[in-house]
């Protein structure tokens, strides 16, 4: 959660503000220049690219001594890795497991099959990561990498190459190898990469009408589809809305770019019918009926829930419900919601560039700035009738706002956008650094994991929660072959728990107790049957010379 302000500034970046406005006011009786260098790369779109894409993954691959491969710990992460391991299977979703009842989590379905409820394009990628490089994180760190050479190409269209080679170096810096995109599985770059495809396709549609750009429109929109199909309704519109004035010049290329978009329709229909049994229900859609979850839109009464859901379902369900306001929708609660989020969007701004954005404005005067502008309210507001947000629901719009950010920095007098540029690559380099030297942190999940892992053949896990657990806390995850796996996690259901013993006989069974502090792992022994399983069950001790293993919790 960014802080308490209505920017989402700190004090830090309220300080780097007051910096940059002071070196403006230096800069006005300067004249600007432009870095020989840089003259001469920008022009070479091929160079630029593969430049711009090494630099955010060779800054995070030297971070690995420190910061190794990130560790998933939020359930959207783990939905993302489930698409992906199904994908590897050859198959868009799994059969239920006969046992169900002792997997269930956040957002995965169980039946009619076992498949989370995600879109496969996030999943895509972590999949093609995999592949080729046997780690699903590879594929996070090649959409980020193509998302940065992306944004010059997009800038391109807009404006001259040195300036484009600008943006494409603050998209590195921003949403580089200290981000949180490029650090998790949650996805946003991949997103980035379709909106890049789509608004640097459509001003070269304008100037130049050709098929090929077409067909990376229909590219960038079915990418987009595949990873926030909500989202690229408005991307959709913005392209529209562009393209209607000259549409009789952009038929051929309207066409090109149907023709890509349909093999992603294909996808998403197919995904449809294997997952929840229906060409037209989607994975979301069925989540909601059986858990109630994710949370409905604005315009919608909250969902129901169908199935019968775990205490930690059923907090699960009060926090997507509690978003939204306790009664019908108004105007008011909307544009309270809408200024409440206005934090946010410091995300895709480094604090220094807050000076330079409101001249930006002057370019509204020109009309495809102006559609630019449309562009921005128009995700905001569509965004926005959804109770629950995320910056990555705003990921295609990643370059726009990195347009916006170097347009105003042209607009700037004399040399005050390089000591801003300046002072944004101090920024990036003195956190680079702090974040290079800082020592690693083993998360608890890590600890648990390479412990069962030095254990002897398979491993069952039953996870216990107390009372008084945080639902954000899962540990339920599993395969996508649930019967193949090294390590089986499953939820500790008491006496019915000799069920799946029954059925892993040759795995060795552990008791997770994952709100102790410090973390408890043993040797798991069923309970009685007249044992009451009402509160907390208590644990049988472990076997003699088989201390349990303790974990220390790391926040």
């Amino acid at each position: 959660m960014p802080p308490e302000s209505w920017l989402g500034f700190g004090a830090s970046d309220f300080i780097e503000l007051a910096l940059a406005a002071f070196l403006i006011a230096l800069a006005f009786i300067s004249r600007p220049w432009i870095e020989p260098l840089a003259r001469k790369l920008a022009p070479k779109t091929g160079w630029s690219m593969l430049v711009l894409a090494l630099v955010p993954l060779l800054l995070r691959l030297a971070m690995l001594p420190r910061h190794g491969v990130p560790v998933p710990g939020v359930y959207d992460e783990f939905g993302h890795l489930l698409v992906a391991d199904t994908l590897l299977h050859f198959r868009l979703a799994n059969p239920p497991h006969p046992l169900h009842q002792f997997f269930e989590t956040f957002f995965v379905l169980q039946t009619p099959s076992y498949a989370s409820i995600y879109p496969v394009g996030e999943g895509l990628t972590l999949a093609i990561g995999r592949a080729i490089f046997g780690l699903p994180w590879a594929g996070v760190l090649i959409t980020t990498a193509a998302m940065c050479a992306l944004c010059y190409w997009m800038l391109r269209g807009w404006m001259a190459p040195e300036w484009a080679l600008l943006g494409g170096l603050l998209c590195a810096i921003e949403f580089g190898p200290l981000n949180a995109w490029m650090n998790s599985y949650w996805g946003g770059a991949a997103v980035g990469c379709a909106g890049c495809l789509v608004f640097g396709a459509l001003p070269r549609l304008r100037g130049s009408p050709k098929s090929l750009m077409g067909m990376l429109l229909g590219l960038g929109i079915g990418i987009s589809w595949l990873v926030r199909p909500y989202e690229t309704i408005f991307l959709i519109f913005s392209a529209l809305l562009l393209l209607a004035p000259s549409w009789r010049s952009v038929t051929r290329p309207a066409t090109a770019a149907m023709l890509a978009f349909l093999p992603f329709a294909g996808i998403s229909l197919l995904q449809n019918q294997q997952v929840t049994g229906s060409w037209t229900t989607t994975p979301y859609q069925l989540s909601r009926s059986q858990y109630g979850v994710p949370a409905a839109f604005t315009w919608q009464p909250n969902p129901q829930p169908h199935n019968q859901l775990t205490r930690e379902q059923q907090l699960q369900y009060k926090m997507q419900t509690s978003f939204r306001a306790a009664g019908p929708e108004t105007m008011q609660s909307y544009f309270q919601r809408l200024e409440y989020r206005v934090r946010f969007y410091r995300f895709f701004f480094l604090a220094p560039l807050y000076v330079a954005l409101p001249f930006s404005l002057v370019k509204l005067r020109e009309p495809r700035f102006l559609w630019l502008a449309v562009t921005l309210a128009t995700f905001a507001l569509g965004v926005n009738f959804y109770p629950f947000f995320e910056v990555h629901y705003l990921g295609a719009l990643t370059c726009l706002f990195v347009l916006v950010s170097v347009t105003a920095l042209q607009q700037l007098p004399g040399q005050a956008s390089h000591w801003i540029v300046y002072l944004c690559l101090a920024h990036f380099v003195f956190f680079y650094a702090r974040s290079f030297f800082e020592p690693a942190k083993l998360s608890p999940r890590t600890a648990v994991v390479r412990q069962l892992s030095q254990a002897p053949g398979n491993q069952l896990v039953f996870v216990r929660y107390s009372p008084q657990h945080i639902f954000q806390n899962e540990w339920v995850y599993n395969a996508a072959d649930i019967d193949r796996a090294r390590i089986v996690w499953a939820r500790d259901l008491g006496v019915e728990d000799e069920k799946l013993l029954h059925y892993y006989p040759n795995r060795t069974a552990w008791l997770l107790d994952a709100d102790a502090i410090p973390l408890v792992l043993t040797h798991y022994v069923a309970p009685v049957a007249n044992q009451p399983t009402s509160g907390k069950p208590k644990a049988n001790p472990p076997k003699a010379k088989q201390p349990p293993l303790r974990f220390e919790q790391v926040h």
